[in-house]
């Protein structure tokens, strides 16, 4: 049986009162470079949301590359994850020097889902 890769709408945080609530759940996980705010949301599927503050990633660029390996790692690990909302937060300043480390960003995701309590 093939598992569902999907990234559909229903999987993503959008409004700012579900993010207010994830926040206010007051769980983290934190890693070397994000921290994955956490609250289970009753429903049958993990839902996830992303903050990358202009403040400590300057470049659009690297902006979107971290949302595009966020979501990215989501979505590949999503069927083992279980039913919460999560944000994932960049918590550490991108600079010039580290940013061409999509591998260590891509890990360190990895490691925070792999790590939410089940």
């Amino acid at each position: 049986m093939a598992k569902d890769f999907g990234f559909g709408a229903g999987l993503r945080l959008r409004e700012a009162g579900e993010f207010d609530a994830v926040f206010a759940h007051r769980r983290v996980l934190r890693g070397a470079l994000f921290d994955l705010h956490y609250r289970p949301n009753g429903g049958s599927a993990p839902r996830i949301g992303l903050v990358i503050a202009k403040k400590l990633a300057r470049r659009a660029v690297w902006r979107n590359a971290i949302k595009r390996i966020g979501r990215e790692t989501f979505r590949l690990a999503r069927p083992g994850l279980p039913a919460m909302d999560l944000l994932l937060r960049l918590a550490k300043p991108v600079s010039a020097a580290n940013a061409e480390a999509h591998g260590a960003w891509r890990s360190d995701i990895a490691d925070l889902l792999a790590r939410l309590p089940r």
